[in-house]
């Protein structure tokens, strides 16, 4: 692809190439799965999927492995299609089904993992709703499952504020452009800003609770799940967040945290 201009760039790209890390995620699941039950899994189930650029990497991993992706969108299924799923080799595009299901409705096939990452469950903005999100989850993981969801927050998270990060040819603009205290409510976008001074304005937007850690945990014990814990990302000497995460029991607020919570059924 040549230069990003606003007129000529793929959101879809954009996005995949400032905000998800495949390897990274498979990586710590990989990691935490061993650590639980002395093996890796294989039957990995990616919710609010998107472009299922997970459920691919799942699939280039291992040869046995199989991944479901679901997600609500069909033009952005399509779209994971045709540009994630046709680099794969005809033998993994097998092994990857995706649904255009509601994550509230999904029970089968059993799985060894779900992952819900980059906040998505946020859009269960009341504790009933995200319970029985949770349940679902719960119901669709084999005996040895686990559930893996990620988190953000800080006082930072609370205020209206952009930040920019730059990319090789484009600007990642994170755009908290709402949040109500009474209720948690917070609206943000992404943007997207490039050289020739063009800009892709809300690309992507997002109406969301902002769940603590706690309501979570909360939530995933009233679904039933056995126990959960945190890892807690750790920082570099520059302060910030290095990308090594390990289990907590205790962490230390800041203006902005990542985390993964788990949880064994």
């Amino acid at each position: 692809m040549g230069k990003f201009t606003a007129r000529t760039a793929d959101k879809f790209v954009l996005y995949q190439e400032s905000v998800q890390s495949p390897e990274a995620e498979i990586d710590f699941i990989d990691r935490v799965y061993r650590k639980e039950y002395g093996h890796l899994p294989t039957r990995f189930r990616e919710d609010f999927c998107g472009t299922a650029l997970i459920s691919c990497e799942w699939a280039r991993r291992r040869r046995e492995n199989v991944a479901w992706g679901v997600d609500l969108c069909a033009d952005t299924l399509d779209w994971g299609r045709r540009n994630n799923l046709s680099k794969l080799t005809g033998e993994q595009q097998r092994r990857i089904h995706l649904l255009r299901r509601n994550v509230l409705h999904v029970k089968q096939p059993k799985v060894d993992v779900v992952g819900a990452f980059n906040f998505s469950f946020f859009v269960f903005k009341t504790p009933e709703l995200l319970t029985a999100y949770f349940t679902q989850v719960r119901h669709s993981l084999s005996r040895d499952g686990l559930f893996v969801l990620d988190s953000y927050g800080g006082w930072e998270s609370q205020k209206v504020m952009q930040e920019r990060t730059r990319y090789k040819g484009f600007t990642y603009v994170w755009d908290q452009a709402a949040y109500d205290p009474t209720n948690d409510d917070t609206t943000c976008h992404i943007h997207f800003e490039f050289p020739d001074g063009t800009k892709m304005k809300r690309a992507f937007t997002y109406d969301w609770r902002l769940w603590t850690i706690g309501g979570i945990r909360d939530c995933l014990r009233a679904a039933g799940f056995k126990s959960s814990h945190v890892y807690w990302e750790g920082t570099g000497r520059d302060g910030e967040g290095n990308g090594v995460f390990r289990r907590a029991e205790r962490a230390e607020n800041c203006p902005g945290w990542h985390a993964y919570t788990i949880a064994l059924p």
